[in-house]
């Protein structure tokens, strides 16, 4: 996809989600305006809905969204560990197909922005929350719907991987002929409650859950295990893995 058209995608996606805003807001003005008892309180919602609207806050926020993510594509991948045509293709497909939807304040992209602003540098909901000006709760409640849209996806997110050929000439796979991939362990940092804090305690002295992940020659995710206490060996979890029904199962041969 060339720069013109992704900058044009986004355009468009920018473009509905403001449409939608507009609507949105108007559909609930136009409800207490009409549930109103007096001139009074219809002149008191007419003025907060001139002070306090929604659209006027949407010139400041798409200026940091641009900034964010249109300056340069190194800028987008240090700020969202990915690039602006990235970026937009996985809008695209929580929208369509992971069912993420425009909320009351916040548009698709912006919604996917704070979630990855979470992920990549693992910043705390106050930090985000100033970052983007929006409340914690409303930063909290879109970074669950968001997560939950991306779980769904799971069957499209995950690769099926291919076993290496024989006649492989890739200089660093063609010593592992029929091998998947590769898994190893990782340590992310929870926050749980202070009775299970000796459990999920590490070796090195974080809070973290040990998480099993497994993939392809691309560094395509195929298979991933969360759940385990910080001080849970990898032996243990890769013993849960595959003792799952729905776990991690490797084809004979490979």
């Amino acid at each position: 996809m060339s720069l013109n058209a992704t900058k044009s995608a986004h355009l468009c996606l920018l473009l509905e989600d403001i449409m939608l805003f507009y609507r949105e807001e108007t559909t609930t003005l136009l409800r207490r305006y009409i549930r109103a008892r007096c001139r009074r309180q219809r002149s008191q919602i007419v003025e907060h809905a001139r002070r306090h609207s929604v659209l006027n806050k949407i010139p400041a926020q798409l200026k940091y969204l641009d900034r964010l993510l249109d300056v340069t594509s190194a800028a987008c991948v240090s700020n969202l560990r990915m690039d602006r045509n990235t970026f937009g293709r996985l809008c695209r497909l929580l929208s369509e197909r992971g069912g993420l939807t425009v909320g009351k304040c916040l548009g698709v992209e912006e919604q996917v922005a704070i979630f990855l602003s979470v992920l990549a540098h693992h910043q705390k909901n106050r930090v985000v929350g100033t970052t983007f000006w929006r409340s914690g709760g409303t930063i909290s409640y879109y970074v669950n719907k968001v997560l939950a849209a991306v779980l769904s996806l799971f069957p499209v997110l995950l690769a099926k991987p291919a076993p290496v050929p024989d006649d492989c000439t890739d200089h660093r796979w063609k010593w592992f002929k029929g091998c998947l991939g590769a898994l190893d362990g990782t340590h992310i940092s929870v926050l749980v409650p202070t009775d299970d804090k000796p459990r999920y305690r590490s070796r090195k002295g974080q809070i973290a859950t040990n998480v099993l992940a497994v993939c392809d020659r691309q560094m395509q995710f195929v298979y991933l295990l969360p759940g385990w206490e910080g001080s849970a060996g990898d032996s243990r979890v890769l013993k849960d893995a595959v003792s799952h029904e729905d776990g991690l199962k490797v084809p004979q041969g490979c």
